[in-house]
C-alpha cells in the first residue's frame, strides 16, 4: 500500500479515421492501452471491503488498472485495517469524519490520472470480465458518445438485479412520497426499471452507483459529484447533467459483477432513510421549478411520514415506527436549519 500522490499516465487514443486503418491485432493492442482508476468509498463495511479488494485480483486485464484508491470515511469498525495485498497499486485515504459518499468519490477521483474512473461499492465483488469488457466497449470509437457505463449486477444467488433507473420527475417523486408506486406500474412507474429483465445491452437514464464507470474527461467537465448529496441521488444528479451534455448512459449486459447491497446503510436504516429523503429534496430543489419542488418538499415532509406510519401500524410492523420517527424528525430539523441559513 502506498501514500496517495497523483501520477501521470499517457494513453493512446485513436480517431475514427485512424481506427479504420488498423487491423484486428493492432486494434486489440490499442484498446488495451486505456487505463482505469478504481475508487472505493468505505464506511463501516465490515468484511465486505476485503472481499471486494480480493476480487479485483481475479479480473482480466490487471495491467489496465492504474491504481485502486480506498477513501475511508471515518470508519470505526476496523474495516479499513489489515487490507489484503493485491497485484495493483493500492492507496488509502483516511478521512477523520464521514464526509459523505459524493465527497469521498471526488477525493479519490482527484488521484486518478486515467482514461476512466470506476466508482465501486465495497459490497461488490468483481468477476473476471468485470473490468475488460466495459473498458473495451468504451474504447470502441463507435461508442465515443457513451460517457457512463454500468454492467449486470447479480445477487448472492446469481439473480440479475433490476439496477437501472429512470431519472426522477416531479410526478414520480410525488407518487413515491404518497406511496402510490406499488399500486400500478403503468400509472405510477417505479424508479427502478423492474419491468425489464436487464438481459440486453441498452441506453438507460441512469445506472446504479455500485458499479459506475465514467470517462475521466466527462467527470472533470461536470466537476465531479455534487457534494450537496451526502449519499443517495449523487449518481442520479450526475447522470442528469451528463445527459444535458448529450452523453449516453449504457447498461452493458455482457459483463457481470456481484453486488450484495446494503453493506453499510443496512446497519442504520433510520439514518439511511433520512439521508435518502434529504437527497430527494435536494434533487428537487436543484432540478425543478419553484412550484414542483414545493410540492415535493410538502409531500415528503407532511404526507409521507403519516402514510408510512399508518402502513406500518396496519401491517403490524411495529419495529419500523421508531426508525420512521427518527428519520422524519431529523429531516424536519434539517430543513428548518437549512431554511434559517439560506
Amino acid at each position: 500500500m502506498t501514500t496517495c500522490s497523483p501520477t501521470n499516465r499517457l494513453s493512446k487514443r485513436l480517431t475514427r479515421r485512424e481506427w479504420k486503418g488498423v487491423d484486428d491485432d493492432n486494434a486489440r493492442i490499442a484498446l488495451q492501452s486505456s487505463s482505469v482508476g478504481i475508487v472505493i468509498v468505505n464506511w463501516n463495511s465490515g468484511t465486505f471491503l476485503k472481499q471486494c479488494l480480493m476480487s479485483i485480483a481475479t479480473c482480466d486485464g490487471l495491467d489496465r488498472i492504474s491504481r485502486v484508491i480506498v477513501v475511508d470515511n471515518g470508519s470505526d469498525d476496523g474495516s479499513c485495517d489489515d487490507l489484503p495485498v493485491i497485484p495493483v497499486p493500492l492507496s488509502i485515504i483516511r478521512n477523520g469524519v464521514n464526509r459523505g459518499f459524493a465527497a469521498g468519490c471526488n477525493i479519490g477521483a482527484a488521484y486518478c490520472q486515467t482514461d476512466y474512473i470506476l466508482f465501486l461499492n465495497p459490497d461488490s465483488v468483481l468477476l473476471s470480465e468485470s473490468i475488460c469488457v466495459p473498458l473495451d466497449f468504451l474504447d470502441d470509437p463507435r461508442n465515443h458518445d457513451v460517457g457512463i457505463c454500468g454492467i449486470q449486477l447479480v445477487d448472492g444467488d446469481g439473480k440479475v438485479a433490476r439496477s437501472c433507473s429512470r431519472l426522477p420527475t416531479c410526478y414520480s417523486m410525488l407518487t413515491m412520497a404518497l406511496r402510490l408506486h406499488g399500486l400500478s406500474r403503468r400509472l405510477f412507474p417505479p424508479h427502478f426499471m423492474k419491468e425489464w429483465d436487464h438481459s440486453q445491452t441498452r441506453d438507460v437514464d441512469q445506472v446504479i452507483g455500485a458499479f459506475f464507470l465514467v470517462r475521466s474527461s466527462l467527470f472533470h467537465e461536470l466537476g465531479g459529484f455534487d457534494e450537496r448529496f451526502f449519499v443517495y441521488f449523487e449518481e442520479v444528479d450526475f447522470c442528469e447533467r451528463a445527459r444535458q451534455l448529450a452523453q449516453r448512459i449504457v447498461f452493458l449486459a455482457s459483463a457481470r459483477a456481484c453486488h450484495v447491497g446494503g453493506g453499510c446503510s443496512g446497519k442504520a436504516r433510520g439514518h439511511s432513510l433520512f439521508c435518502s429523503l434529504r437527497s430527494r429534496i435536494a434533487y428537487a430543489q436543484k432540478h425543478y421549478g419553484r412550484g414542483p419542488r414545493s410540492l415535493v418538499v410538502i409531500a415528503t415532509l407532511v404526507a409521507e411520514p403519516v402514510i408510512r406510519i399508518a402502513f406500518s401500524l396496519l401491517k403490524f410492523r411495529w419495529a419500523n415506527i421508531p426508525q420512521l420517527l427518527y428519520a422524519f424528525g431529523k429531516l424536519w430539523l434539517d430543513q428548518i436549519a437549512h431554511s434559517v441559513t439560506t
